[in-house]
């Protein structure tokens, strides 16, 4: 197996934005992808942002996205390892996922290790210095009392409601995700080699930037932000050596 392992790594689709019609083309392309990798993928990660909003009541979830998640079952149910970490736009996913597709679902970063590489792999909002008005609304969304008030909410309103606030506040690519900052201001690069400091690792691999990017953060380390199914439609792929963005066309 390790002479054909490929481990492909995607974020930031957001499907549903900015309307679920000008989202489709994209939802198409992506299950174009995932059709592609499922020939030789033996692991999938989905590193947040799938959708542009998601909320799991208990017996509800959101309409639309029935190719996609059709097609990530279709590529679990081959045997292909999926693992899912939430991003800022689905961090209220409970369990859907696990028992409906088998899937892992992560909220926080994670260590991997692939043919004796070390991987810390994750959505990367809120980690790193700055970005402090985020973090403190994150601590709200995510507290269990915020959860069980929007529950109360009717899904035709909350989900509605939901998507409206985050086409209107452009979380899904503003300006300055899509602008690279310098190492220096990058705090996703601040943040790998802080962590170097403690502990070694091959890769950082993280979405939430939607700006493709590979950079040294050490010796042997490398920062790789994946992109975005907007307008780069980038992955990465680890074929047991290294890893290496790729654009899809």
């Amino acid at each position: 197996m390790e002479n054909t392992l490929r481990i492909y790594f995607a974020s930031d689709q957001h499907f549903g934005a900015p309307t679920p019609e000008e989202s489709f083309p994209r939802e198409q392309k992506f299950v174009a992808w995932l059709d592609e990798i499922k020939k030789d993928a033996n692991v999938l990660f989905l590193l947040g942002d799938l959708f542009d909003f998601w909320f799991e009541y208990k017996t509800v979830v959101p309409r639309g996205f029935i190719r996609v998640l059709g097609k990530l079952a279709e590529l679990r149910d081959s045997g292909i390892t999926i693992y899912f970490f939430t991003g800022n736009h689905d961090l209220w996913m409970s369990d859907y996922f696990e028992k409906e597709l088998s899937i892992p679902v992560f909220h926080r970063p994670q260590e991997f290790v692939f043919n004796d590489k070390k991987f810390l792999i994750g959505h990367g909002d809120g980690l790193g210095p700055g970005d402090k008005g985020y973090k403190r609304m994150k601590k709200v969304f995510t507290n269990p009392f915020s959860k069980w008030l929007f529950r109360w909410l009717h899904p035709d309103l909350g989900v509605k409601l939901a998507q409206y606030l985050s086409v209107k506040n452009k979380l899904i690519s503003g300006d300055a995700d899509v602008k690279f900052l310098g190492e220096e201001n990058e705090w996703l690069v601040l943040y790998s080699k802080r962590k170097l400091e403690t502990k070694h690792y091959d890769y950082f691999i993280f979405g939430h930037r939607h700006l493709p990017m590979t950079i040294k953060v050490g010796e042997n380390s490398e920062y790789i932000n994946l992109g975005d199914w907007i307008g780069y439609f980038t992955y990465a792929v680890f074929d047991g050596e290294k890893v290496e963005l790729k654009e899809y066309k």
